[in-house]
């Protein structure tokens, strides 16, 4: 049986919110490793604690956005490099840069780690694994630190408001109220939610309680967000 693609952006908030999570990490481990029977997985990590430092120093010293850009990139390849160390893969010849090369890693690895790909403006992890789905028509999970799409930041507001289920359309609606910015916050990026609305990818929003990840790869029921139709 040809196992399944699942393009899966791991928030760089999951791997080092300020010290790595070594906790969680182990039970990502797990469950990757555990419905690799059934799945390939690509998974894009982010930049976390250490790309909003370095973009924030650049800022305040007042480096162009590219600069910020660049900076964030590098962090979220660190990151990637690390995640194949924490699997206990020695990518020999270093973290995909690009598209190319990270089919050649999956014809003879089930999980292949990588982090942004080249640098295109307005830009985060999160469009880099948008755009890895269109390329190999892929369903999007996107792994992050709440337990999905809500009205409002839930980390910041009590009374904000889950939304189990929403179109692309208005998804991207919600992400373009916000103006773009190197290491932004938003569950997606602007250019994220364009990718995945034009190109019809069925994507996933899912918090840190891994049994979640592990419910919907397995079809049962979880708690997360759903963008499509």
């Amino acid at each position: 049986m040809k196992k399944r693609l699942i393009v899966l952006s791991l928030g760089g908030s999951l791997i080092i919110p300020e010290k790595v999570d070594v906790r969680f990490l182990k039970e990502f481990k797990k469950v990757i490793n555990q419905n690799s029977k059934k799945y390939k997985f690509i998974i894009v990590c982010g930049g976390g604690s250490t790309a909003r430092k370095y973009i924030s120093a650049l800022r305040e010293s007042g480096a162009n956005e590219q600069f910020q850009s660049f900076s964030g990139i590098s962090a979220t390849r660190m990151n990637a490099r690390f995640m194949n160390y924490f699997f206990g893969i020695n990518p020999e010849k270093g973290i995909p840069h690009k598209l190319r090369e990270i089919k050649k890693y999956l014809r003879k690895q089930d999980f292949v780690f990588c982090g942004a790909l080249e640098y295109k403006p307005k830009q985060t992890s999160d469009s880099t694994a948008a755009e890895i789905a269109k390329h190999f028509k892929a369903d999007f999970i996107n792994l992050t630190n709440v337990s999905g799409l809500h009205n409002k930041n839930p980390l910041e507001h009590k009374d904000a408001k889950f939304i189990p289920e929403i179109s692309w359309g208005d998804f991207d609606k919600m992400a373009n109220k916000l103006k773009f910015a190197p290491g932004q916050h938003f569950v997606l990026d602007q250019t994220a939610s364009g990718i995945i609305m034009k190109n019809k990818i069925t994507t996933y929003i899912i918090g840190k309680n891994i049994k979640q990840l592990d419910n919907l790869l397995k079809g049962k029921k979880f708690k997360g967000t759903i963008i499509c139709g």
